[in-house]
């Protein structure tokens, strides 16, 4: 019989217009059980895609095994190199069909691993269903979103008339199916508003209240409520949880002052905006080279309450793009756009600007990396309880191939994988092989996926 002091897995802070799913506390437990003798914990995944590829002779570590030492593009990831598996040789075998050069070919089926239909319009075909959305099928019905997809960069539409495909292909890499790319939420402010109030609000509504508001003032009474049912160690636990919920929505305001004091935006260039259709922050971002760490940082940090809260166990992240033109000036030493310093023809000054750029990308990963492992849950850490994939659909942007892809995996997936490696795999081994391991470790009744011929048994526990 449940007590007084016993609340739902299913409780949630509510307010109006708001709607905050709550981290596991202790007050959740069946009474007669202890919060340890819970042994099954939820896995989250999460796939973090970078585009254009990486400098190829700067990845992979020179050792394989446990004994290792990381390679200059993943030193970011030295506090964390017992924490993940780096994973050679992966091909994605479904990205080599006729005509498939370019980027589209291997962003659109990064998850799904099998041949995408070429067309220059809106009848997409990716190929079959992502692996995220396929989780989310099986795991999704059990939170409040079944998943969750997060970018940096708007869809973009149109053709590419340099290999004949829809640009669609490059915006996308998660599917509900092969037709129907999931929409991605690019703004912090959206992202945190769908995640913690009652729907997304339109720009006129956010002008009223309770939009004026922060979200933990809306539902503050609820809270206090709440504290007052739960032990010392669940009050501390929320307060943890409500802050860091505070916090981020602190820098998002931040970040949207200091925006809209910076730019002065001209009739002229305004005039020119619109016929890009584009907004100025896109342009600035994209084009000018402004620093998008915060905001990249914004966006993971909200990753991280999503998997904290439970509110959601799937999320995808693209970084870009395909053949994204971000410009990265705002890191030293690097001059130009990312899609342009990728065709770097084995420049030295071009590799080491790719590399300088990769890095970045790795340094952000790692952030996302340590926001969980700070959470603690059960006996570990958010961490511990995650498969946290990084990669890019090419190994080398310059030569645009699918073969031995850059794929990391962090977290120990409950428990289940043996991190701490640098594995060789045999050559064009199927990166659809790496995907089923992923399912057999969430008990997904899949007897294959894609093309894959096998699982890669080196990397469970």
């Amino acid at each position: 019989m449940s007590k007084k002091w016993h609340i739902s897995r299913r409780r949630m802070l509510k307010g109006l217009g708001a709607c905050i799913a709550l981290p596991f506390l202790e007050a959740m437990v069946p009474p007669g059980l202890s919060a340890y003798s819970l042994s099954k914990r939820p896995v989250r995944f999460a796939c973090l895609f970078m585009p254009n590829g990486v400098h190829p002779d700067l990845w992979t570590p020179a050792q394989f095994g446990t004994d290792f030492e990381l390679s200059p593009i993943l030193q970011p990831l030295g506090a964390f190199k017992k924490d993940v598996l780096i994973l050679n040789e992966l091909t994605n075998l479904g990205a080599n069909f006729p005509g498939s050069d370019g980027h589209y070919a291997k962003t659109a089926n990064f998850l799904t691993c099998l041949p995408i239909y070429k067309t220059t319009g809106d009848n997409l075909d990716s190929g079959g269903i992502s692996l995220d959305q396929i989780i989310a099928q099986h795991r999704g019905q059990e939170t409040l979103h079944a998943s969750l997809e997060y970018g940096l960069e708007r869809i973009n539409s149109g053709i590419d008339a340099n290999v004949g495909f829809t640009r669609l292909y490059g915006s996308n890499i998660s599917w509900k199916s092969p037709s129907q790319p999931c929409s991605k939420e690019i703004d912090p402010r959206l992202a945190f508003d769908r995640l913690f109030r009652d729907y997304v609000p339109g720009a006129a509504q956010r002008q009223e209240s309770p939009w004026k508001q922060s979200v933990l003032d809306v539902v503050l009474e609820d809270a206090k409520v709440l504290q007052r049912q739960l032990g010392r160690s669940d009050q501390d636990k929320l307060e943890e949880y409500l802050e860091s919920i505070r916090s981020i929505e602190k820098r998002i305001d931040n970040e949207e002052k200091k925006k809209a004091f910076e730019q002065h935006i001209t009739p002229e260039i305004q005039k020119e905006l619109t016929h890009l259709n584009m907004r100025i922050d896109e342009f600035s971002e994209l084009h000018i080279g402004i620093d998008i760490t915060e905001k990249t940082r914004q966006m993971l940090d909200i990753m991280a309450l999503a998997f904290w809260s439970d509110a959601t166990r799937v999320c995808t992240f693209m970084f870009g793009n395909s053949v994204s033109n971000r410009n990265f000036s705002f890191l030293e030493g690097v001059q130009g756009s990312h899609h342009q310093i990728s065709h770097h023809s084995n420049d030295l000054g071009q590799l080491e600007q790719y590399k300088i750029i990769n890095q970045w990308h790795v340094s952000q990963y790692a952030y996302f990396l340590e926001k969980l492992k700070a959470i603690p849950e059960g006996e570990g850490n958010l961490l511990d309880q995650s498969m946290i994939m990084f990669g890019s659909g090419l190994r080398d942007g310059n030569r645009h191939s699918p073969h031995n892809l850059p794929i990391l995996l962090g977290g120990k997936g409950g428990g289940a994988l043996k991190t701490g490696q640098n594995l060789q795999f045999a050559q064009d081994t199927p990166l659809s092989n790496f995907y089923l391991s992923l399912i057999r470790i969430l008990d997904i009744p899949m007897e294959c996926f894609a093309d894959s011929n096998g699982e890669l048994c080196e990397i469970y526990a």
